[in-house]
């Protein structure tokens, strides 16, 4: 990308900004007056930087299949954390293997500001950043790191569902991750969080959203629990959230069991294949959430939402994208709604 053309906030994507907007920087940077530019060339085109990246990913330990990196914020710069060093920011740079991979950061980017912006989803603070040669990256502000440095501890206890479920690779398989239902994931929650009945409105809410905006890769490791300052647990912050049938061709759920662990699908389901609102009635309904308060969560989801049309139009993604991203948007409110 022209680093000169930029005509929105590359963090809200507020219209009428070159740079980052104060609303951005205040958000996922402190305050401090962070550049959008990194003083990195993109991977894989300059050896010297090369050799940075690839010495910072040794270090880093955050899970997961596409590529990461750790960053601190110094002073008001954003660097590579070095030996000994805790990161406090997660950069994701364009991966491999994918359609329209470089389109991932942008579509990460946009996937986030929606859910946080439109649907008031609490997500993890991100924005879209550029190395020196225009490429974009991913990067989200940790939300496990702890602000004050005198603590005994540098980091919240954390905890995703594929660890509270007893799931990993050597006991459930390569597919462990997916290997569940969302009926069982609430029953995962209900299990850990003594405040379940708020927490349980907050992940119905998450699933909702993942399946308006095509996001087939909300498995059990994208979802977690997070200690909070009164030492119990509650949802973390909504993350890795993108449209993954921009890329891929994906089911509508990641999870291989669907919304149910047993074979419930309402009579749309069963003629168009795909889930409405009905289905994710019946889900809140088994999950206790309140039938007075089912309507009033689903009812932003059913609704044209004039401002998301907004956001992809403010987004970085290519024209070509942006019109993909709104038809996939629109087809899904359509499933919805019958």
């Amino acid at each position: 990308m022209k680093l000169d053309e930029i005509k929105y906030c590359p963090g809200t994507l507020a219209k009428g900004n070159n740079t980052y907007s104060r609303t951005c920087l205040r958000r996922v940077f402190n305050g401090k007056s962070v550049s959008h530019i990194l003083p990195y060339n993109s991977p894989q085109t300059d050896e010297e930087d090369d050799s940075k990246f690839v010495d910072n990913r040794k270090r880093i330990s955050i899970s997961g299949v596409q590529e990461k990196m750790s960053v601190i914020l110094d002073k008001n710069k954003l660097r590579l954390t070095e030996q000994g060093e805790q990161g406090n920011y997660i950069l994701k740079p364009i991966p491999r293997d994918l359609k329209k991979v470089d389109q991932v950061p942008a579509n990460e980017h946009l996937t986030m500001q929606i859910a946080q912006q439109v649907y008031g989803i609490y997500t993890a603070e991100n924005a879209l950043i550029f190395f020196k040669d225009g490429k974009p990256a991913y990067i989200t502000k940790r939300f496990d790191m702890k602000d004050d440095p005198n603590s005994y501890r540098v980091k919240w206890g954390k905890e995703d569902f594929a660890s509270l479920a007893g799931k990993t690779e050597e006991n459930a398989g390569t597919d462990f991750k997916y290997n569940y239902s969302y009926e069982e994931v609430f029953e995962l929650l209900k299990k850990y969080v003594p405040a379940y009945l708020v927490e349980a409105e907050k992940l119905f809410t998450l699933i909702i959203f993942n399946y308006l905006f095509s996001n087939g890769d909300a498995h059990l490791k994208n979802f977690s629990l997070l200690e909070s300052p009164n030492g119990d647990y509650l949802l973390s912050p909504a993350y890795d959230l993108i449209n993954t049938r921009i890329h891929v061709d994906d089911t509508d759920f990641a999870l291989d069991h669907g919304l149910f662990k047993d074979d419930f699908k309402s009579g749309a389901y069963k003629i168009n294949n795909h889930a409405n609102v009905e289905d994710f009635k019946e889900l809140a309904k088994r999950m206790e959430i309140k039938e007075s308060r089912i309507d009033k969560i689903l009812a932003p989801f059913l609704e044209k939402q004039p401002k998301v049309e907004e956001l992809i139009n403010h987004s970085f993604l290519d024209d070509k994208t942006k019109r993909a991203y709104l038809l996939h948007y629109n087809t899904r409110r359509n499933y919805l709604n019958k």
